[in-house]
């Protein structure tokens, strides 16, 4: 199965039942390596999207009339905030996210997934890839792509916006503070790549635009008072692997 050709097929297949689904994940990062860098292409194993939480139950009726089967047991046990669909024919997996992205942070999308046309907007894209507590090459390498590929702004057109990072991070200090954490992580594993001078000092630009954007945001009180507490106690949720 071409994975970048059904992606689009579900999409445009959605749509047209007027279901709003958004890719996120290693193939949305993929989406938008408008440059083509060969450093960043890889395999896919599988795909992920996110769904309005209002459209739910169209997005249960219409999966399987595109060839998917629910992980029932699952599908029942968590099927309000995330759902697991298998291609009827190759085995794919596909992981729904429902009307929020939750792993180690939380991140709302229910009113923003007509941001972009194929994946969740960019600012929280960046921001799906950065909350991961035990970030790996390959995630680190997805977040690189989007800092090379994508401009940093005010606004969602082809641009991480950093109003909407400014906006999730002064609510939720955990959030900060892991994004915080990675984004000097990635830093180094880019300084020991085969990029060019160029591209590292543009990579580089861009996350120093955020730690700007970090410095100047609004603070609730909440996170000011989270602040004070630090590392000393957790800021993230322990993310366990779905088996079949």
């Amino acid at each position: 199965m071409d994975i970048l050709k059904e992606l689009y097929r579900l999409v445009e297949a959605a749509e047209a039942n007027k279901i709003q689904i958004r890719t996120i994940g290693g193939l949305a990062v993929h989406v938008h390596n408008k440059k083509n860098h060969p450093l960043f292409i890889r395999e896919y194993g599988d795909l992920d999207f996110v769904v309005a939480k209002k459209q739910r139950r169209e997005f249960e009726s219409f999966m399987p009339t595109v060839g998917y089967s629910p992980h029932k047991q699952f599908n029942i046990l968590n099927g309000d905030i995330r759902q697991i669909y298998y291609h009827d024919e190759s085995d794919m997996k596909i992981d729904i996210f429902v009307g929020d992205f939750e792993m180690c942070h939380k991140i709302p999308l229910e009113n923003r997934l007509t941001a972009d046309p194929l994946t969740i907007p960019l600012a929280e894209l960046f921001l799906s890839k950065i909350q991961i507590i035990d970030l790996n090459q390959k995630d680190a390498m997805d977040i690189a792509s989007l800092l090379l590929n994508v401009e940093t702004g005010n606004h969602d057109k082809d641009t991480i916006n950093l109003n909407i990072i400014a906006e999730l991070c002064g609510n939720d200090w955990g959030l900060y503070k892991t994004t915080s954490i990675n984004l000097e992580k990635v830093g180094e594993i880019v300084n020991k790549t085969s990029l060019t001078n160029d591209e590292k000092d543009l990579i580089s630009k861009r996350i120093q635009e955020i730690l700007n954007t970090f410095e100047s945001m609004p603070k609730s009180l909440a996170w000011t008072l989270r602040d004070r507490v630090g590392t000393r106690v957790k800021w993230y949720i322990e993310v366990e692997e779905v088996g079949r």
